[in-house]
């Protein structure tokens, strides 16, 4: 329901940054030709196809060649580290997930944008299936759903987080770039109210069978398991972890300033 370059919401972060490290280089990512589009894009398009725009925008960007800091809000968080992932020329030195739902979401309760009709229509379409190929391939928010009553149908059948997440084998590709990162930094917004449940934003999800215990990174399989490579990035010291007071997406331009723009120097 954003733009790459509103000026209340990512045209803002981009001034910031700009103003408070002089010369820096900011590239704020569009999807699609004009600013309508890109907005309709973050509900609309396959989020697989948006990765592989995206990795072709920075493959082609000269200022970028040497590396480059990635920085995600909400969704953008999640599809960034399928960026890492899966496309690792140019290098991403350092991610920062602000927001991002890792394990995915199982509940709608707010939507992002103006458009309330949009929000039904998806909050409805999620409810009576999410997990088929024609809602997986034309519904962003579908891709990262994660029904923890329907595991089986989630891994067999959702075309990105799945497979992000390693839930179908591992691609050993995936971790190695994900590893590559110096530092994977998660910001998770104490008293969100939009993501479901919040402790996505730390990869943690709801135990398996139900949608009411949740269950710390530490404790899922994923971590165990070390499927992705987070477990020995934990122990290197690669995985920074943030709380920060307020809503999702809800934070001062002090904190900005404070805790996230020294990943950048």
């Amino acid at each position: 329901g954003d733009s790459c370059c509103n000026p209340q919401s990512m045209g803002y972060i981009k001034k910031i940054v700009e103003n408070k490290i002089p010369g820096i280089y900011v590239l704020s990512l569009k999807i699609g030709s004009n600013l309508i589009q890109d907005m309709e894009n973050s509900f609309f398009m396959n989020v697989n196809d948006q990765v592989a725009e995206v990795c072709s925008q920075l493959a082609q960007d000269p200022h970028l060649k040497g590396g480059y800091n990635a920085m995600g809000f909400s969704q953008g968080g999640q599809f960034l580290r399928a960026v890492a992932q899966r496309c690792p020329s140019p290098p991403m030195l350092n991610l920062i997930s602000v927001g991002g739902q890792h394990q995915g979401v199982y509940g709608f309760p707010r939507c992002p944008g103006e458009s309330s009709h949009i929000c039904d229509w998806i909050r409805k379409t999620l409810d009576l299936g999410a997990y088929t190929q024609a809602v997986q391939e034309h519904l962003v928010q579908a891709e990262y759903w994660h029904n923890p009553l329907k595991e089986e149908d989630y891994r067999k059948s959702s075309i990105f987080l799945a497979d992000i997440n390693q839930e179908r084998g591992i691609n050993e590709t995936y971790k190695k770039n994900l590893m590559a990162l110096k530092k994977f930094v998660m910001v998770k917004f104490l008293n969100d109210t939009m993501v479901d449940p919040p402790i996505s934003e730390w990869f943690g999800f709801y135990k398996s069978g139900q949608a009411k215990e949740i269950i710390p990174l530490k404790e899922t399989s994923l971590y165990t398991e070390d499927r992705l490579g987070l477990q020995e990035m934990d122990k290197a010291g690669k995985l920074v972890f943030l709380g920060v007071k307020g809503d999702h997406l809800q934070f001062s331009e002090e904190w900005f300033d404070t805790t996230i723009l020294p990943f950048l120097q």
